[in-house]
């Protein structure tokens, strides 16, 4: 055994592999010592790029505009740290020096306030991917906890094209099933799904059906393995349950289009209320009704290392570990950021 816990072949697979996380939730909410300790702690277990949810559905222009300019002088501030990502080498390059590659991403297109050209702009600010819908309906189709399936509608075509056109990737996690299937027939690239499980293991409006994840690998996209106990299954967030929805998923789609969308929330007790008057994380949970969730467990970025051995104990490949931890992702951001 040797570092992490872990077996001597499991570390040096990890150390050398990159690893990256495609949803890391980052509104400033919780507590801030929390907050400050993420980042150093996924570095520290392997994570080579992550991902950051700056702005979600509940989120307008001026809000988001904000977040955005915060967090990139924060992270150019921190040079010797970390590596603010506009493209496929600049991950390269954080690896190769040892620090951590940072990029944006939104949960929802409400940010877009109705104006498509406002894709292009946030994605010259770093934001490389978009899911179009979370939970609920919006301008653009309905969510995935819509008592309606109404699909996408034509607002959401044109960003559908729009995101073609710059090069963001389009991500079709907490969507609704016929909303999913259109983004998968309307783009011309890969759809992602940043952050999902395996419905077939665990019922779960916020999972995916065996013919979304076929669709999504015939677009040529990837499906992140979320990392949330309650999408996992009965709270269960080992890592040997992470590797049975990544098992599942590879049957079906193949191990190249798997990847990690671990979704950690940082601070849990602030997962649906504030915390010492700092905004919960997900005010979605709250104005639905929805019962208070702090009792929901979350894979932490310490137990990574332990996937990558339970991977090689479920006889992957290395090349497919390799593409499961990070290289699947950095393949479709390759092919589809301009």
């Amino acid at each position: 055994m040797t570092d992490w816990n872990v077996s001597a072949a499991a570390a040096a697979l990890h150390r050398d592999a990159l690893v990256w996380d495609m949803t890391l939730p980052w509104r400033d909410y919780g507590a801030p010592e929390l907050r400050s300790a993420t980042l150093p702690r996924m570095a520290a277990h392997g994570v080579g790029f992550v991902s950051l949810t700056l702005a979600a559905d509940w989120s307008g222009v001026p809000e988001t505009a904000h977040k955005i300019a915060k967090e990139r002088a924060w992270f150019q501030a921190r040079g010797d740290r970390y590596v603010l990502v506009e493209g496929v080498d600049d991950i390269e390059r954080a690896q190769r020096e040892g620090k951590l590659a940072v990029g944006f991403h939104f949960q929802g297109s409400n940010p877009l306030n109705y104006d498509v050209n406002l894709v292009e702009v946030y994605y010259q600010l770093g934001v490389r991917h978009m899911l179009l819908a979370y939970n609920s309906r919006n301008a653009t189709g309905d969510g995935c906890n819509e008592r309606t399936d109404g699909g996408l509608s034509r607002f959401g075509i044109s960003v559908v094209e729009e995101m073609n056109r710059v090069g963001m990737l389009i991500d079709g996690t907490h969507c609704g099933y016929r909303t999913t299937m259109g983004l998968f027939e309307a783009s011309r690239d890969p759809v992602i799904l940043s952050h999902v499980n395996a419905r077939a293991l665990w019922e779960h409006r916020r999972n995916v059906r065996d013919d979304q994840i076929k669709a999504c690998a015939a677009s040529g996209g990837v499906i992140g393995v979320s990392g949330v106990g309650i999408f996992l299954g009965d709270n269960d967030v080992s890592a040997a349950r992470v590797v049975d929805h990544i098992d599942h998923i590879a049957g079906l789609a193949g191990p190249e289009h798997v990847g990690l969308g671990l979704d950690y929330v940082y601070d849990q007790d602030a997962l649906t209320r504030g915390h010492n008057t700092r905004p919960a994380w997900n005010p979605d949970e709250a104005a639905f009704g929805n019962t208070r969730r702090e009792d929901v467990r979350y894979f932490p970025p310490e137990h990574l290392p332990r996937l990558t051995e339970a991977l090689l104990a479920r006889n992957y490949a290395e090349s497919e570990v390799r593409g499961i931890l990070g290289g699947n992702w950095l393949r479709v951001a390759r092919r589809v950021w301009r």
